[in-house]
């Protein structure tokens, strides 16, 4: 299979803004040090009214690669603190057009 991207959508409450980019870094430096990981960026809307305020897009070798990298006990205990506080809905996805 060929590589999959990872796009990840934030819900971050106003006041949380400033923690979101650092949770980010923070598990971002975990991911990187995963076979098979390959790149991300974190994204942030410049419109009011955006559905999501952050968006993390990662690409990966393949679904299974970040299946085990975010399998891992160390991964969990990363994000466990953040899951209530910054809600949100990753999906692996394929390229179908460029």
């Amino acid at each position: 299979m060929a590589k999959v991207i990872l796009i990840n959508s934030f819900e971050v409450p106003q006041a949380k803004e400033d923690e979101c980019p650092a949770f980010w870094e923070r598990a971002a430096e975990y991911m990187r040090r995963q076979p098979g990981f390959v790149s991300t960026k974190l994204h942030r809307a410049v419109i009011s009214g955006a559905g999501f305020h952050f968006v993390n897009v990662a690409e990966w070798e393949s679904p299974e690669h970040f299946q085990k990298a975010v399998e891992k006990e160390e991964f969990n205990d990363l994000v466990a603190p953040y899951m209530n506080v910054f809600p949100h809905y990753p999906g692996l996805y394929e390229v179908i057009r460029t």
